[in-house]
């Protein structure tokens, strides 16, 4: 099965580094995997976006015109991958500074308070491990031992000390998502 993501908010929410460890997840699941950044000269406060895609078949290109599934967190990356998220879908969004929701019918919208759960945890660090959880809880596409094992290497050694924290804000994210459904 193939997956074609697209995660897109500020640069400084951990977009980039949210699907370089999605990516490393998918290769330590013995995965096909891309991941193609895209950012402007700015790092913080920029639009910044990542594709990754993870197949259990050869991937012929890194470039795509549409997803199965979009993260969104923010209101331009929103406007812009909205459109780009195939029929039957998912798009999942955090509604904080979100002034237009989306307003597909066709694919399966899914709002996370991940800024919320962020605030009340008193960690800023933890928001884009809590929206990737919610991203493994809508589409399972590695498990969470993966995600962990790809942490070690996205993490410098020196704050691997922070997996542990990592985790319980995968699970977090996770929940959030489950609640929904149930």
């Amino acid at each position: 099965m193939t997956n074609e993501i697209i995660i897109a908010g500020f640069g400084g929410q951990g977009v980039l580094s949210m699907g370089k460890t999605l990516a490393y997840a998918g290769l330590m699941d013995n995965q096909e995997i891309t991941w193609m950044p895209a950012y402007g000269p700015e790092q913080r406060g920029g639009t910044c976006n990542v594709t990754v895609i993870l197949s259990d078949k050869t991937i012929s290109s890194p470039v795509v015109d549409c997803y199965d599934v979009a993260v969104v967190l923010n209101q331009q990356s929103l406007d812009k991958f909205e459109p780009k998220v195939k029929p039957g879908g998912i798009l999942i969004y955090d509604p904080y500074g979100i002034h237009r929701p989306p307003t597909r019918t066709d694919i399966t919208v899914l709002p996370v308070e991940a800024m919320e759960a962020t605030i009340e945890a008193g960690n800023s660090k933890i928001f884009n491990m809590i929206v990737l959880g919610a991203l493994l809880a809508a589409r399972p596409m590695v498990p969470v031992e993966s995600v962990l094992a790809g942490l070690k290497k996205v993490l410098p050694e020196r704050h691997h000390h922070l997996i542990p924290l990592n985790e319980q804000a995968l699970r977090k994210g996770m929940s959030l998502v489950e609640a929904r459904k149930a």
